[in-house]
């Protein structure tokens, strides 16, 4: 059995127009909402998510919001810009930094740090990091790097305790804009609009309450790789497609490899498709040069992932069954015709 990534071809054309037809029949039938507002930061998921609302729903019925903090790169509000114009699409700026001092995500984000860091500054950056996947002696704790201000380096494991501390306080940034992303739909009559991709939703890439709420999300069965395919049929800015996928997140820069997945996501898509099609490690490693071992070590990782995340996609959990409701949503779900 021969393994490419000719697997994940897709006809840009054929899909761009399916997806154009499922978000104005999401919008406008079950939301029975008139636009769509997104966060957009120069990003290719959101990107390709506010080309697709913009042809479903029209220019002026898509709002993007640019949702900064003191950390985030001067790129993404650049870039997120640059796609508005060309979609033409209004935009709205809210700057998050006083709302997450006022919350205490910075101050809680210090103290985690200190807790392995002693002498971390408030001045000093940082990322949390993963090593490579691939490699045999990889360890399951995250790493934290720090930067002080005079340029010195230093690179801790996380404990547990820690991680979860400094998680909990980072995520105050993705809650925030998720909250400002509904503010403005209410106050439009717009529904709010998620972008992740498979890999993100499959692999919990994201934050429950935050990044992870939305009334839809239309490209969450594509692959990265056949995000990008979209990115080009919708001719989303050369730069933006060209650009890295970072988190964005941390005062240090850092990509989406490096935090989450410890593998580039074009392989990360390919080993997904195999470990959803059941493919054995040894058909996946011939296609992509790598060892059969690796490959497995790389399905356990999947494994991990969804395992762990998958509370992350539950709806909230009842004692009981409101039966009335419960039925009422399954005939509009199965009423709508999906892509």
């Amino acid at each position: 059995m021969e393994f490419s990534s000719r697997v994940l071809l897709i006809d840009p054309k054929e899909t761009m127009d399916a997806l154009t037809r499922s978000i104005r029949e999401l919008v406008h039938g079950p939301l029975r909402r008139k636009g769509a507002v997104l966060g957009i930061s120069g990003g290719i998921d959101s990107s390709v998510c506010a080309a697709l609302c913009a042809r479903a729903l029209g220019c002026e019925n898509v709002l993007g919001l640019l949702m900064p903090d003191r950390d985030s790169s001067s790129d993404s509000a650049r870039l997120a810009k640059l796609l508005a114009h060309e979609l033409d699409i209004p935009t709205f700026s809210h700057d998050i930094t006083p709302i997450l001092e006022a919350a205490g995500c910075y101050k809680e984000q210090a103290e985690a740090i200190r807790a392995i860091v002693p002498d971390f500054r408030d001045d000093w950056k940082f990322k949390i990091g993963l090593p490579s996947i691939l490699q045999s002696d990889r360890l399951s704790l995250p790493r934290l790097s720090v930067v002080s201000k005079d340029g010195v380096a230093k690179t801790e494991r996380l404990p547990a305790n820690v991680h979860r501390h400094l998680i909990a306080a980072t995520n105050f940034k993705q809650r925030i804009r998720k909250m400002l992303e509904y503010y403005h739909a209410d106050r439009l009559g717009y529904a709010v609009c998620g972008t992740p991709n498979r890999l993100e939703y499959s692999l919990g890439f994201f934050v429950k309450g935050g990044d992870g709420a939305a009334d839809f999300k239309p490209i969450a069965h594509l692959y990265k790789t056949q995000v990008y395919a979209l990115a080009e049929e919708l001719k989303i800015p050369a730069e933006i497609r060209g650009r890295t996928p970072t988190t964005d997140t941390f005062s240090l820069a850092q990509t989406q490899e490096e935090f989450y997945y410890a593998l580039p996501y074009d392989k990360m898509d390919l080993c997904l498709y195999g470990h959803n099609n059941g493919l054995p490690a040894s058909v996946v490693a011939a296609g992509l040069g790598m060892t059969a071992e690796q490959i497995d070590r790389v399905y356990k990782d999947i494994e991990s992932k969804e395992k762990s995340s998958l509370s992350l996609q539950f709806p909230p959990l009842l004692s009981a069954e409101v039966r009335e409701i419960h039925e009422a949503v399954e005939s509009v779900i199965r009423s709508h015709s999906r892509v």
